[in-house]
C-alpha cells in the first residue's frame, strides 16, 4: 500500500521537482504502481472519455531499451519505473462503455446518453487536429496527477518530452490508436533536483482583457 501523505497538498505541489538522479537499487512494487495509476486515472477528461493509456516500463531490460530512444537521459534507466503516457486518438469509442453504466444505474437517461454520444461523434468526425489535440490535452492532465500522487507517496518524478516518438512506438509495439505524450520517470531521488525559479503571477496572468 502507498504510504499516507506526510504534507498537505500545497506543500506537495511546491516540493515537486524534476529529479534527474535516482536510487537504482529501489523498486516500486506492482501494487504501488497500480495505485499510483489509479489515482492518475481519476483525472478529469472531456466527456469523461479518459483519453489516456499507460505503458509501464519497470523491467530494467525494457528501460535499457528505452535509453537510446530517450537520447541517453539516465533517469529512464535508473528510476524505479518509467510510465509512458499515451493519448487516445479514438477516445470517442469509449463513449458507450463510459455512459452505459450510468444509464443502467439510473444516473442518466437514455435520451441524454444518446445526445452526448451524438455530440462526441460529431466532434470526432472532424478530420482536423481535434482528436490529437484532445488526446494530448487530456492525457497531460493524468500525467500531472500521476506526478503529484508520486510526490505525495514519498517518491520523486521527472517528465520527459525528449524522446523519439516514432522509435518508441516501433520498439514497444504501441498501436496506431495512441500517440506518445510524455515519459515519466518515478523513483527515490539519489540527488535533489536542481533549484529552479518561476515567473511571478504578474508576469503570467492577464485579467479581464477586452
Amino acid at each position: 500500500m502507498l504510504s499516507a501523505a506526510q504534507t498537505d497538498f500545497f506543500a506537495i505541489v511546491r516540493e515537486r521537482r524534476s529529479v534527474k538522479q535516482y536510487d537504482v537499487s529501489h523498486r516500486l512494487s506492482e501494487q504501488e504502481i497500480k495505485e499510483l495509476l489509479e489515482i492518475a486515472g481519476s483525472a478529469p477528461s472531456a466527456w469523461n472519455l479518459q483519453h489516456w493509456k499507460f505503458l509501464v516500463l519497470n523491467d530494467k531490460k525494457a528501460q535499457a531499451k528505452l535509453l537510446p530512444i530517450a537520447y541517453d537521459q539516465r533517469q529512464v534507466a535508473e528510476a524505479s519505473v518509467v510510465i509512458a503516457v499515451l493519448g487516445d486518438l479514438e477516445a470517442h469509442l469509449n463513449a458507450e462503455e463510459v455512459y452505459a453504466p450510468d444509464v443502467k444505474a439510473g444516473r442518466m437517461s437514455e435520451e441524454i446518453k444518446s445526445g452526448l454520444v451524438g455530440q462526441i461523434e460529431e466532434a470526432y468526425a472532424d478530420a482536423s487536429t481535434f482528436p490529437r489535440d484532445e488526446a494530448i490535452r487530456n492525457a497531460s492532465l493524468a500525467a500531472m496527477q500521476l506526478m503529484l500522487a508520486a510526490k505525495a507517496s514519498g517518491y520523486d518524478s521527472c517528465p520527459l518530452g525528449g524522446f523519439d516518438p516514432e522509435q518508441f512506438t516501433e520498439a514497444f509495439g504501441v498501436p496506431s490508436r495512441y500517440v506518445p505524450v510524455m515519459l515519466i520517470a518515478i523513483g527515490k531521488a539519489a540527488a535533489p533536483a536542481r533549484p529552479s525559479s518561476r515567473f511571478p503571477v504578474e508576469r503570467t496572468a492577464l485579467w479581464n482583457r477586452g
